[in-house]
Protein backbone atom coordinates (compact mmCIF):
# COMPACT_ATOMS: atom_id res chain seq x y z
CA UNK A 1 0.00 0.00 0.00
CA UNK A 2 1.00 3.50 -0.85
CA UNK A 3 0.03 6.68 -1.40
CA UNK A 4 0.78 7.11 -5.25
CA UNK A 5 -2.00 4.51 -5.53
CA UNK A 6 -4.30 6.15 -3.42
CA UNK A 7 -4.27 9.13 -5.13
CA UNK A 8 -4.82 7.50 -8.10
CA UNK A 9 -7.36 5.47 -7.57
CA UNK A 10 -9.10 8.20 -5.97
CA UNK A 11 -8.69 10.31 -9.54
CA UNK A 12 -9.98 7.50 -11.23
CA UNK A 13 -13.01 7.69 -8.94
CA UNK A 14 -12.75 4.42 -7.59
CA UNK A 15 -13.68 3.98 -3.85
CA UNK A 16 -11.03 3.71 -0.95
CA UNK A 17 -10.91 0.94 1.33
CA UNK A 18 -10.90 1.17 5.08
CA UNK A 19 -7.64 0.46 5.78
CA UNK A 20 -6.55 2.82 2.65
CA UNK A 21 -8.59 5.06 4.70
CA UNK A 22 -6.39 4.28 7.87
CA UNK A 23 -3.34 3.69 5.98
CA UNK A 24 -3.56 7.97 4.82
CA UNK A 25 -4.40 9.35 8.40
CA UNK A 26 -1.67 7.49 9.90
CA UNK A 27 0.99 8.10 7.79
CA UNK A 28 -0.08 11.58 7.51
CA UNK A 29 0.67 12.23 10.82
CA UNK A 30 4.01 10.16 11.24
CA UNK A 31 5.14 12.61 7.80
CA UNK A 32 5.46 9.46 6.06
CA UNK A 33 2.59 11.27 3.83
CA UNK A 34 3.70 14.86 2.68
CA UNK A 35 2.04 17.96 2.97
CA UNK A 36 2.13 18.03 -1.01
CA UNK A 37 0.37 14.01 -1.27
CA UNK A 38 -2.30 14.80 1.08
CA UNK A 39 -2.98 17.93 -0.74
CA UNK A 40 -3.04 15.68 -3.92
CA UNK A 41 -5.15 13.53 -2.46
CA UNK A 42 -7.73 16.37 -0.68
CA UNK A 43 -8.13 17.73 -4.52
CA UNK A 44 -9.30 14.44 -5.49
CA UNK A 45 -11.63 14.25 -3.04
CA UNK A 46 -12.69 17.43 -3.61
CA UNK A 47 -13.43 16.81 -7.63
CA UNK A 48 -14.86 12.73 -6.96
CA UNK A 49 -16.58 13.12 -3.94
CA UNK A 50 -16.70 10.11 -1.56
CA UNK A 51 -18.81 7.56 -0.72
CA UNK A 52 -20.69 7.32 2.59
CA UNK A 53 -18.73 4.35 3.77
CA UNK A 54 -15.46 6.14 2.93
CA UNK A 55 -17.08 9.73 5.26
CA UNK A 56 -17.49 7.19 8.04
CA UNK A 57 -14.23 5.74 7.75
CA UNK A 58 -12.36 8.83 7.13
CA UNK A 59 -14.31 10.44 9.95
CA UNK A 60 -13.62 7.52 12.73
CA UNK A 61 -9.62 7.43 12.08
CA UNK A 62 -9.74 11.18 12.58
CA UNK A 63 -11.60 11.28 15.57
CA UNK A 64 -9.10 8.55 16.99
CA UNK A 65 -6.09 10.67 15.83
CA UNK A 66 -5.44 12.29 18.83
CA UNK A 67 -7.19 11.93 22.95
CA UNK A 68 -10.69 12.28 23.59
CA UNK A 69 -12.42 14.21 25.96
CA UNK A 70 -15.58 12.58 28.27
CA UNK A 71 -17.62 14.76 28.90
CA UNK A 72 -19.79 12.73 31.02
CA UNK A 73 -18.99 14.19 34.53
CA UNK A 74 -20.55 17.57 33.42
CA UNK A 75 -23.82 15.56 33.63
CA UNK A 76 -26.29 15.39 30.57
CA UNK A 77 -27.40 18.65 30.12
CA UNK A 78 -23.71 19.85 27.87
CA UNK A 79 -25.01 21.12 24.56
CA UNK A 80 -22.29 21.94 21.78
CA UNK A 81 -23.44 24.17 18.77
CA UNK A 82 -21.40 24.39 15.32
CA UNK A 83 -21.55 26.35 12.10
CA UNK A 84 -20.14 25.26 8.73
CA UNK A 85 -18.82 28.50 8.43
CA UNK A 86 -19.83 32.34 6.64
CA UNK A 87 -18.91 35.89 6.08
CA UNK A 88 -19.81 37.80 9.39
CA UNK A 89 -21.21 34.88 11.47
CA UNK A 90 -20.03 35.76 14.90
CA UNK A 91 -22.87 33.47 16.58
CA UNK A 92 -20.81 31.18 19.33
CA UNK A 93 -19.48 34.58 20.67
CA UNK A 94 -23.47 35.56 21.40
CA UNK A 95 -25.26 31.93 21.61
CA UNK A 96 -22.50 30.63 24.13
CA UNK A 97 -23.34 32.97 27.08
CA UNK A 98 -26.77 33.11 26.27
CA UNK A 99 -27.55 29.21 26.37
CA UNK A 100 -25.01 29.18 29.65
CA UNK A 101 -27.49 31.47 31.16
CA UNK A 102 -30.33 29.57 30.79
CA UNK A 103 -28.64 26.78 32.79
CA UNK A 104 -27.59 24.62 29.66
CA UNK A 105 -23.61 23.99 29.82
CA UNK A 106 -21.68 24.89 26.68
CA UNK A 107 -18.19 23.12 26.20
CA UNK A 108 -17.42 24.97 23.06
CA UNK A 109 -14.17 23.55 21.22
CA UNK A 110 -13.74 26.23 17.93
CA UNK A 111 -11.75 26.51 14.77
CA UNK A 112 -10.07 29.22 13.54
CA UNK A 113 -10.90 31.08 9.40
CA UNK A 114 -11.20 29.05 6.65
CA UNK A 115 -10.98 30.50 3.29
CA UNK A 116 -13.31 33.60 3.33
CA UNK A 117 -15.07 33.10 6.38
CA UNK A 118 -13.92 33.93 9.72
CA UNK A 119 -13.33 31.18 13.12
CA UNK A 120 -14.49 32.06 16.39
CA UNK A 121 -11.11 31.80 17.59
CA UNK A 122 -9.72 34.45 15.66
CA UNK A 123 -12.29 36.95 16.90
CA UNK A 124 -11.90 35.44 20.17
CA UNK A 125 -7.84 36.09 19.93
CA UNK A 126 -8.51 39.69 18.85
CA UNK A 127 -9.97 40.51 22.49
CA UNK A 128 -6.29 41.42 24.32
CA UNK A 129 -5.58 38.57 27.18
CA UNK A 130 -8.31 36.56 26.41
CA UNK A 131 -6.61 32.74 26.41
CA UNK A 132 -7.95 30.35 23.80
CA UNK A 133 -5.39 27.51 24.64
CA UNK A 134 -7.06 25.87 27.39
CA UNK A 135 -5.63 22.84 29.38
CA UNK A 136 -8.33 20.11 29.29
CA UNK A 137 -8.41 20.19 32.77
CA UNK A 138 -9.07 24.25 32.79
CA UNK A 139 -11.49 23.94 30.18
CA UNK A 140 -13.41 21.39 32.01
CA UNK A 141 -13.44 23.05 35.36
CA UNK A 142 -14.59 26.54 33.40
CA UNK A 143 -17.75 24.77 32.41
CA UNK A 144 -18.50 23.34 35.66
CA UNK A 145 -17.85 26.61 37.31
CA UNK A 146 -19.40 29.07 34.92
CA UNK A 147 -21.17 26.83 32.63
CA UNK A 148 -19.23 28.43 29.35
CA UNK A 149 -15.48 27.68 27.89
CA UNK A 150 -14.27 28.35 24.57
CA UNK A 151 -11.45 26.65 23.98
CA UNK A 152 -9.03 26.17 20.22
CA UNK A 153 -8.58 22.60 19.53
CA UNK A 154 -6.09 21.27 21.30
CA UNK A 155 -2.89 19.75 19.85
CA UNK A 156 -3.69 16.59 21.52
CA UNK A 157 -7.47 15.96 20.56
CA UNK A 158 -8.42 14.86 16.22
CA UNK A 159 -5.00 15.25 15.55
CA UNK A 160 -5.14 14.06 12.00
CA UNK A 161 -8.05 17.12 11.65
CA UNK A 162 -5.77 20.05 12.56
CA UNK A 163 -3.16 19.31 10.06
CA UNK A 164 -5.74 18.82 6.94
CA UNK A 165 -7.92 21.86 8.30
CA UNK A 166 -5.13 23.91 8.05
CA UNK A 167 -4.15 22.21 4.68
CA UNK A 168 -7.39 22.37 2.91
CA UNK A 169 -7.28 26.40 3.68
CA UNK A 170 -4.51 27.00 1.75
CA UNK A 171 -5.23 24.28 -1.06
CA UNK A 172 -8.50 25.36 -2.76
CA UNK A 173 -10.30 22.10 -0.93
CA UNK A 174 -12.38 24.17 1.58
CA UNK A 175 -15.83 23.46 -0.11
CA UNK A 176 -15.95 19.62 0.27
CA UNK A 177 -18.64 18.14 1.55
CA UNK A 178 -16.96 15.21 2.56
CA UNK A 179 -14.48 16.81 4.33
CA UNK A 180 -16.55 19.26 5.75
CA UNK A 181 -18.73 16.36 7.55
CA UNK A 182 -15.65 14.85 8.49
CA UNK A 183 -13.88 17.39 10.42
CA UNK A 184 -16.69 18.48 12.13
CA UNK A 185 -18.03 15.15 13.20
CA UNK A 186 -14.71 13.73 14.02
CA UNK A 187 -13.85 16.82 16.54
CA UNK A 188 -17.24 16.44 18.44
CA UNK A 189 -16.87 12.75 18.68
CA UNK A 190 -13.45 13.10 20.09
CA UNK A 191 -14.64 16.09 22.31
CA UNK A 192 -17.06 13.43 23.95
CA UNK A 193 -20.25 15.68 23.02
CA UNK A 194 -23.23 14.32 22.73
CA UNK A 195 -26.01 16.80 21.88
CA UNK A 196 -25.64 18.95 19.27
CA UNK A 197 -27.02 21.91 17.23
CA UNK A 198 -25.60 22.10 13.59
CA UNK A 199 -25.64 25.60 11.77
CA UNK A 200 -25.72 24.99 8.14
CA UNK A 201 -24.77 27.72 6.10
CA UNK A 202 -26.25 27.88 2.37
CA UNK A 203 -25.13 30.48 -0.43
CA UNK A 204 -22.73 32.56 -2.05
CA UNK A 205 -20.51 33.85 1.11
CA UNK A 206 -20.84 29.98 2.69
CA UNK A 207 -19.12 26.77 1.91
CA UNK A 208 -22.19 25.27 0.79
CA UNK A 209 -23.85 26.97 -2.24
CA UNK A 210 -27.34 25.33 -2.75
CA UNK A 211 -30.11 23.46 -0.33
CA UNK A 212 -29.48 20.42 -2.45
CA UNK A 213 -25.55 19.92 -0.98
CA UNK A 214 -26.74 21.66 2.79
CA UNK A 215 -29.43 18.93 2.57
CA UNK A 216 -26.97 15.99 1.73
CA UNK A 217 -24.19 17.36 4.46
CA UNK A 218 -27.02 17.91 7.01
CA UNK A 219 -27.93 13.90 6.69
CA UNK A 220 -24.67 13.08 6.36
CA UNK A 221 -23.50 14.59 9.94
CA UNK A 222 -26.98 13.37 11.46
CA UNK A 223 -25.97 9.74 10.30
CA UNK A 224 -22.47 10.26 12.17
CA UNK A 225 -24.30 11.75 14.97
CA UNK A 226 -25.98 8.64 15.15
CA UNK A 227 -23.71 6.12 14.63
CA UNK A 228 -21.59 7.55 17.56
CA UNK A 229 -24.54 8.37 20.17
CA UNK A 230 -25.11 12.14 18.75
CA UNK A 231 -27.82 13.23 18.96
CA UNK A 232 -27.88 16.09 16.03
CA UNK A 233 -30.13 18.68 14.92
CA UNK A 234 -28.88 20.49 11.09
CA UNK A 235 -30.95 24.05 10.61
CA UNK A 236 -30.20 25.29 7.44
CA UNK A 237 -29.84 29.44 7.26
CA UNK A 238 -29.01 31.84 4.30
CA UNK A 239 -26.03 33.18 3.54
CA UNK A 240 -26.10 34.81 0.38
CA UNK A 241 -25.81 38.28 2.49
CA UNK A 242 -23.53 38.54 5.41
CA UNK A 243 -24.55 37.75 8.91
CA UNK A 244 -25.07 41.17 11.16
CA UNK A 245 -23.34 44.52 9.66
CA UNK A 246 -19.57 43.51 11.31
CA UNK A 247 -17.17 41.67 8.89
CA UNK A 248 -13.73 40.87 11.01
CA UNK A 249 -12.67 40.06 14.11
CA UNK A 250 -12.21 42.38 16.77
CA UNK A 251 -15.81 44.22 14.87
CA UNK A 252 -17.65 41.10 15.11
CA UNK A 253 -16.58 41.44 18.90
CA UNK A 254 -18.31 44.82 18.82
CA UNK A 255 -21.56 43.32 17.43
CA UNK A 256 -21.52 40.81 19.32
CA UNK A 257 -21.86 42.99 22.13
CA UNK A 258 -24.65 44.95 21.27
CA UNK A 259 -26.62 41.70 20.69
CA UNK A 260 -26.21 40.56 24.21
CA UNK A 261 -26.55 44.28 25.41
CA UNK A 262 -30.42 43.58 24.03
CA UNK A 263 -29.10 46.78 21.32
CA UNK A 264 -29.57 45.44 18.02
CA UNK A 265 -32.41 43.81 15.93
CA UNK A 266 -31.90 42.21 12.04
CA UNK A 267 -30.93 38.97 11.48
CA UNK A 268 -27.83 38.10 13.10
CA UNK A 269 -30.29 38.27 16.53
CA UNK A 270 -33.00 36.10 14.74
CA UNK A 271 -30.66 33.49 13.70
CA UNK A 272 -28.77 33.79 17.51
CA UNK A 273 -32.42 33.39 19.19
CA UNK A 274 -33.38 30.58 16.72
CA UNK A 275 -29.94 28.62 17.40
CA UNK A 276 -30.09 29.37 21.34
CA UNK A 277 -33.68 28.08 21.64
CA UNK A 278 -32.77 24.89 20.28
CA UNK A 279 -29.88 24.45 22.29
CA UNK A 280 -31.67 25.17 25.60
CA UNK A 281 -34.46 23.09 24.25
CA UNK A 282 -31.92 19.29 23.72
CA UNK A 283 -30.43 20.55 27.32
CA UNK A 284 -33.00 20.80 29.57
CA UNK A 285 -35.60 18.13 27.32
CA UNK A 286 -38.51 20.81 27.00
CA UNK A 287 -40.32 22.28 24.38
CA UNK A 288 -38.81 24.62 21.63
CA UNK A 289 -41.06 27.46 22.99
CA UNK A 290 -40.45 27.30 26.27
CA UNK A 291 -36.72 27.38 25.81
CA UNK A 292 -37.60 30.43 23.24
CA UNK A 293 -39.33 32.22 26.25
CA UNK A 294 -36.38 31.85 28.48
CA UNK A 295 -33.62 33.01 25.50
CA UNK A 296 -35.48 36.30 24.95
CA UNK A 297 -36.13 36.89 29.09
CA UNK A 298 -32.03 36.75 29.22
CA UNK A 299 -31.40 38.46 26.70
CA UNK A 300 -33.92 41.42 27.88
CA UNK A 301 -32.86 40.87 31.57
CA UNK A 302 -29.22 41.59 31.41
CA UNK A 303 -28.08 37.76 32.14
CA UNK A 304 -27.08 36.64 28.98
CA UNK A 305 -24.80 39.69 28.95
CA UNK A 306 -23.37 39.14 32.11
CA UNK A 307 -22.66 35.52 31.41
CA UNK A 308 -20.87 37.21 28.12
CA UNK A 309 -18.61 38.98 30.87
CA UNK A 310 -17.89 36.07 33.18
CA UNK A 311 -16.45 33.87 30.05
CA UNK A 312 -14.52 37.11 29.17
CA UNK A 313 -12.99 37.88 32.50
CA UNK A 314 -12.47 33.54 33.68
CA UNK A 315 -10.25 33.70 30.22
CA UNK A 316 -8.45 36.90 30.91
CA UNK A 317 -9.77 38.95 28.30
CA UNK A 318 -9.77 42.70 28.28
CA UNK A 319 -12.43 44.11 26.10
CA UNK A 320 -11.49 47.93 26.92
CA UNK A 321 -8.25 47.80 24.58
CA UNK A 322 -10.08 46.12 21.21
CA UNK A 323 -7.52 46.67 18.34
CA UNK A 324 -8.04 50.16 15.81
CA UNK A 325 -6.54 50.07 12.65
CA UNK A 326 -5.02 53.33 11.32
CA UNK A 327 -6.88 53.33 7.83
CA UNK A 328 -10.68 53.95 7.37
CA UNK A 329 -12.09 54.44 3.79
CA UNK A 330 -15.87 55.49 3.93
CA UNK A 331 -17.34 53.99 0.20
CA UNK A 332 -19.72 55.63 -1.31
CA UNK A 333 -23.16 54.88 -3.87
CA UNK A 334 -22.39 56.22 -7.32
CA UNK A 335 -26.20 56.11 -8.32
CA UNK A 336 -29.33 56.04 -6.72
CA UNK A 337 -32.33 53.41 -5.29
CA UNK A 338 -33.06 50.41 -3.29
CA UNK A 339 -30.11 48.23 -2.19
CA UNK A 340 -31.34 45.17 -3.33
CA UNK A 341 -28.26 42.49 -2.89
CA UNK A 342 -24.98 42.55 -1.02
CA UNK A 343 -22.70 39.80 -2.06
CA UNK A 344 -21.41 38.02 0.98
CA UNK A 345 -18.49 35.89 -1.04
CA UNK A 346 -16.87 38.79 -2.67
CA UNK A 347 -17.44 41.06 0.72
CA UNK A 348 -15.49 38.26 2.99
CA UNK A 349 -12.45 38.18 0.15
CA UNK A 350 -12.32 41.86 0.74
CA UNK A 351 -12.34 41.52 4.45
CA UNK A 352 -9.33 39.07 4.30
CA UNK A 353 -7.61 41.12 1.39
CA UNK A 354 -7.76 44.24 4.15
CA UNK A 355 -6.26 41.94 6.35
CA UNK A 356 -8.78 39.95 8.40
CA UNK A 357 -8.34 36.33 6.49
CA UNK A 358 -5.72 34.24 5.43
CA UNK A 359 -4.22 33.75 2.09
CA UNK A 360 -1.61 31.59 2.72
CA UNK A 361 -0.71 28.64 5.92
CA UNK A 362 1.71 30.89 7.84
CA UNK A 363 -0.96 34.31 7.04
CA UNK A 364 -0.79 36.41 10.64
CA UNK A 365 -4.53 38.25 11.15
CA UNK A 366 -4.69 42.20 11.85
CA UNK A 367 -7.70 41.75 14.22
CA UNK A 368 -8.86 45.37 13.55
CA UNK A 369 -9.12 44.94 9.92
CA UNK A 370 -12.90 44.32 8.17
CA UNK A 371 -15.63 46.09 7.08
CA UNK A 372 -18.72 47.51 8.49
CA UNK A 373 -21.69 47.60 5.99
CA UNK A 374 -23.92 51.08 6.80
CA UNK A 375 -27.04 49.76 4.91
CA UNK A 376 -29.23 47.02 5.15
CA UNK A 377 -31.06 45.06 1.63
CA UNK A 378 -34.37 47.52 0.32
CA UNK A 379 -32.85 50.69 2.06
CA UNK A 380 -33.26 53.28 -0.21
CA UNK A 381 -29.35 54.76 -1.42
CA UNK A 382 -28.64 58.40 -2.31
CA UNK A 383 -25.97 59.03 -4.39
CA UNK A 384 -22.83 59.82 -1.98
CA UNK A 385 -24.41 57.81 0.63
CA UNK A 386 -22.04 55.70 2.33
CA UNK A 387 -22.49 51.96 2.17
CA UNK A 388 -19.72 50.62 3.84
CA UNK A 389 -16.65 51.70 5.69
CA UNK A 390 -13.29 49.93 5.81
CA UNK A 391 -11.10 49.42 8.49
CA UNK A 392 -7.20 48.48 7.65
CA UNK A 393 -3.66 49.08 8.53
CA UNK A 394 -2.84 48.40 4.15
CA UNK A 395 -3.80 51.07 1.48
CA UNK A 396 -6.85 50.11 -0.69
CA UNK A 397 -7.05 51.81 -4.18
CA UNK A 398 -9.91 49.47 -5.40
CA UNK A 399 -12.46 48.22 -4.72
CA UNK A 400 -15.10 45.52 -6.60
CA UNK A 401 -18.58 47.72 -7.89
CA UNK A 402 -20.40 44.28 -7.91
CA UNK A 403 -20.30 43.86 -4.45
CA UNK A 404 -23.97 45.87 -3.99
CA UNK A 405 -26.54 46.23 -5.99
CA UNK A 406 -28.88 48.64 -6.26
CA UNK A 407 -32.10 48.60 -8.01
CA UNK A 408 -35.45 50.67 -8.99
CA UNK A 409 -37.36 48.57 -7.20
CA UNK A 410 -37.10 46.88 -3.52
CA UNK A 411 -36.60 42.78 -3.26
CA UNK A 412 -39.14 40.43 -1.59
CA UNK A 413 -37.75 39.83 2.25
CA UNK A 414 -35.05 37.22 2.26
CA UNK A 415 -35.70 33.84 3.97
CA UNK A 416 -33.44 33.74 7.23
CA UNK A 417 -33.94 30.43 8.16
CA UNK A 418 -34.67 27.54 5.23
CA UNK A 419 -35.21 24.34 7.25
CA UNK A 420 -34.74 22.43 10.39
CA UNK A 421 -33.30 18.68 9.73
CA UNK A 422 -33.27 16.14 12.69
Amino acid sequence: MNIINIINKKRLKETLTDEEIKYVIDGYLDGEIKDYQMSSLLMAILLNDMTNDEIYSLTKYMASSGEKLDLSPLGSNVVDKHSTGGVGDKTTLIIAPIVASCGVKVAKMSGRGLGHTGGTIDKLESIPGFIVNLSEEEFLNQVNDIGVAITSQTENIAIADKKIYALRDVTGTVESIPLIASSIMSKKIALGTKKLVLDVKVGNGALIKNIKDARRLSKLMIDIGQHNNIDVICILTNMDIPLGSNIGNSLEVEEAIQILKNNKEGNLRKLCVELSSHMVSLGLNISYEEAKTMVLDNLANGLAYNKFLELIKKQHGNLNNLPKSKNKYEIKSMTEGYLTEINAYKLGLLSMSLGAGRENKEDTIDYSAGIIINKNINDYIEKGDVIMTLYTNKEVTEIDNSIFKISDKKNKDEQLIYEIIK
